[in-house]
């Protein structure tokens, strides 16, 4: 893979420059389309910001009706798009992968290409002969963005990632997310849990975001006497998680044995899941599953259901302004109204010893966003002394 990475870089950034050197030769100048027929939306992110990339796709589907939308995505998430929701192809990417390249190098040339993420992905845009490039200010260093076109600013309002996404095009923000927008990808049979059962995933992206192993246990016993099966999640590289929190194997256990297609299935059968501030959780908005996500370092505004996704059953558990929750930072760009963290794990300077902030949500505050999600009953108070 470090071969296939040093070779694919290079032969990305030589066929842009070969494209640029021709466009001035030719004198042809650039300008934006009016009416694009083909777009690209050029990207390599991880689960849960791709998939935060839907209302982008609806309100390029909504300006463009007959537009054919082409999107790279990771190798481990074509399968969620199998079905094409709002008509969009998508091509698997991965920049340290030369054989990802000739597919896209085969496509015919782009209109326009949207660039949300890393603006690297603009040497991608040019070495496919996109006529228009459009991606986000603020990333560095300043080479990313030799290639591109035109950056638009941030907005500097507060809202979702996903909302914030839509912004590289202009017009009216897209209809609210309908589950009949993503028809369910298709999946052989695998083992599912006793119904009806909730599941929890307690896995992360970061160790500052896992809740601790007792808590977990103490959830799970509380689901299992209001009579759910219970069924433990994890990413892959993520089994030593389970074992402390089941330490007797009485539940239902996926330990990253599960593609994400697979995961989609596990969760639409599912009374409700119940995760970390991570990529499931915005896998849970697409599926319709009802959701309780613990929000730590992250931000519950900036990762959350925003407008887009307004009409799901989402529930955000976070402590507001904690105090240590105090970068801007998001995509590599300074933004003044966002509020997260991603200090590491370490005793060192600038550190973070421990996730105060996911040992703030305490196991009963969880426990009642739970309850009101299943519609369980509230326990009576106990008796005046």
């Amino acid at each position: 893979m470090r071969r296939s990475r040093a070779f694919a870089r290079p032969l990305v950034v030589g066929l842009a420059l070969a494209r640029m050197a021709a466009d001035l030769v030719r004198g042809r100048r650039r300008a934006r389309p009016p009416m694009p027929q083909r777009i690209l939306v050029a990207h390599h992110l991880l689960l849960g910001d791709t998939l935060m990339l839907t209302p982008l796709l609806a309100k390029c589907r909504a300006l463009w009706p007959s537009a054919e939308i082409v999107m790279t995505c990771p190798v481990a998430c074509v399968g969620l798009y199998a079905t094409a929701p709002y008509g969009v192809r998508v091509l698997p990417y991965d920049p340290a992968d030369v054989t990802t390249l000739p597919p896209l190098l085969r496509e015919p040339r782009f209109d326009l290409a949207l660039i949300p993420g890393d603006n690297r992905l603009q040497w991608l845009a040019r070495a496919l002969d996109a006529g228009w490039i459009v991606a986000f200010a603020g990333d560095s260093p300043a080479w990313k963005d030799w290639p591109g076109d035109e950056l638009r600013a941030y907005p500097d309002v507060p809202m979702a990632w996903g909302d914030l996404c839509a912004h590289l095009v202009d017009g009216m923000a897209p209809a609210p997310y309908l589950r009949s927008d993503w028809p369910q990808p298709p999946v052989a049979n695998f083992r599912r849990p006793p119904r009806p059962y909730v599941v929890l995933h307690v896995g992360a992206s970061s160790p500052l975001k896992h809740w601790p192993s007792r808590r977990w246990r103490q959830l799970g016993k509380r689901l299992r006497d209001a009579g759910y099966s219970v069924a433990l999640s994890t990413g892959p590289g993520e089994a030593a998680l389970l074992d402390p929190i089941d330490p007797s194997g009485n539940w239902t256990r996926y330990a990253g044995t599960l593609s994400l297609a697979e995961l989609w299935h596990l969760f639409a059968d599912a009374e409700l899941l119940v995760c970390p501030d991570t990529g499931v959780a915005h896998l849970a908005r697409i599926v319709g599953v009802p959701a309780v996500v613990l929000y730590g370092p992250g931000s519950a505004l900036l990762s959350g259901a925003g407008d887009f996704w307004r009409k799901s059953a989402y529930t955000a558990l976070t402590v507001p302004d904690f105090p240590c929750r105090d970068q801007n930072v998001t995509m590599k760009r300074e933004v003044a109204w966002v509020r997260r963290c991603e200090r590491l794990p370490g005793t060192e300077p600038g550190r973070c010893a421990e996730a105060k902030c996911m040992l703030a949500l305490g196991d009963d505050v969880v426990w009642d966003a739970v309850r009101l999600r299943l519609g369980l009953p509230v326990p009576p108070a106990p008796p005046a002394p």
